[in-house]
């Protein structure tokens, strides 16, 4: 008995924390800027949700105020303090995908969901709180962010193009444009230390969670932590993949399509032939061999002629070997998935192209010399119908379903 009544007197008391905070908000003193409280143009740093006021908030506040007081303050849980974790939580995976491998050590809950969900569009996670996950990757883009090269804190240029975060439950072969991080829990820890990104340090960033008004309620309900020490940067990281694995694309045209609901256009359908190479009248397009369905890319590395190298050391930017070490992967970088290709331009890791046509005149003309360069890459010998078509049946591989999918925008 006494163990029930300390577990539910720390949930008791975390709630009423979280609502004192957001129901009582005037009682407290004004955010300073540059502060985990400082407000944002599009992602403030706090704001109370419409689902709190189920009354009306100036009769309410008073009493809440001394109420939660009294549950914080006048109540003693004990030493046992138990609180629990929610249920483990079934991902909707599309049945023509094969099942992505997900961590035995981070089981997916829906509160953990959410509180990754909360994180991704929560500026507290930056120096400034100016950034958040999704200032590179908003949903409108396909969790891309429309720049040739990412933008960090204090307009800092980064190095690389931001990458699609669509699907990225299925990637398991690295990722980053040089695969560097083995998993996205490692992946999310990454961008807030780096300085041309989020420039902030962990360790204040755990002290800001600590202190943040809900924060310490929603780490608790996720992961059952018993207290706010526990409340870390892996647990942080976890809770962002568990999000980011939601973000599933599979309901475009062309997959309507291939489960027999729908057509392709004649041009889309002329496209399609050329991207697979299955017609000996058209030109082949030599796409598909590394833009596999149906994530529509097969997760390798490779060198596709968009640079000139006497040798392999003269790479500006060395991609996959500056993460291997490996002097053959200079100037190698991931495949990336073609799905949503309309909506993620500029292409490339540079960003150097800003329309499909660009891209798809590069590989028309055979891309540059090198020593590693894909033996895929050659003239393609393309007439304008073909290069119109090809841009129609990528086309086919947006998914307006995803990139307007509220479960996925802003909660705040």
């Amino acid at each position: 008995m006494k163990r029930l009544v300390a577990s539910i007197l720390f949930r008791v008391r975390s709630k009423c924390l979280r609502t004192l905070f957001s129901m009582s908000f005037p009682f407290f003193r004004k955010p300073e800027v540059g502060s985990e409280w400082a407000p944002n143009a599009r992602f403030p740093a706090f704001r109370i949700p419409a689902s709190d006021f189920d009354v009306c908030p100036a009769i309410v506040r008073p009493h809440l105020f001394f109420g939660c007081m009294l549950a914080l303050f006048g109540c003693s849980a004990g030493p046992e303090q138990i609180p629990t974790v929610k249920a483990p939580f079934a991902l909707a995976l599309p049945a023509h995908f094969s099942p992505p491998n997900l961590p035995e050590d981070s089981p997916m809950t829906a509160a953990g969901i959410e509180l990754g969900r909360r994180l991704f569009y929560d500026p507290i996670l930056s120096a400034d709180s100016s950034m958040a996950c999704a200032s590179c990757h908003l949903p409108e883009r396909a969790f891309t962010d429309g720049r040739s090269l990412a933008v960090g804190i204090k307009q800092r240029q980064g190095r690389r193009n931001a990458l699609s975060l669509a699907n990225a439950a299925y990637q398991y072969k690295g990722l980053f444009w040089d695969g560097r991080s083995a998993s996205l829990e490692e992946q999310a820890l990454i961008p807030v230390e780096d300085p041309n990104e989020m420039g902030h340090d962990w360790k204040a960033v755990e002290e800001a969670l600590r202190r943040h008004p809900a924060y310490p309620a929603w780490f608790i309900e996720a992961f059952g932590i018993a207290d706010t020490s526990e409340l870390t940067r892996q647990l942080a990281a976890k809770a962002l993949a568990q999000f980011e694995r939601t973000l599933i694309s599979a309901d475009s045209k062309y997959d309507r399509v291939m489960q027999g609901d729908g057509a392709f256009t004649e041009l889309e359908e002329r496209g399609r032939q050329i991207f697979f190479d299955t017609s000996e009248e058209l030109p082949q397009g030599e796409c598909g061999h590394c833009h596999t369905p149906p994530l529509f890319t097969d997760q390798t590395y490779m060198n596709n002629g968009l640079d000139e190298a006497p040798e392999l050391a003269s790479f500006h930017d060395k991609g996959r070997g500056e993460a291997t070490g490996q002097y053959y992967d200079n100037g190698r970088f991931r495949v990336p998935s073609l799905r949503n290709v309309s909506l993620t331009a500029p292409y490339m890791h540079d960003g150097r192209f800003a329309t499909l046509e660009e891209v798809i005149e590069h590989y028309n003309q055979g891309g540059h010399p090198s020593e590693n360069v894909d033996p895929k890459i050659r003239k393609l010998h393309l007439a304008d119908i073909d290069k119109q078509a090809l841009i129609a049946f990528l086309g086919t591989l947006t998914d307006s379903s995803f990139v307007n999918n509220p479960e996925l925008d802003d909660p705040f």
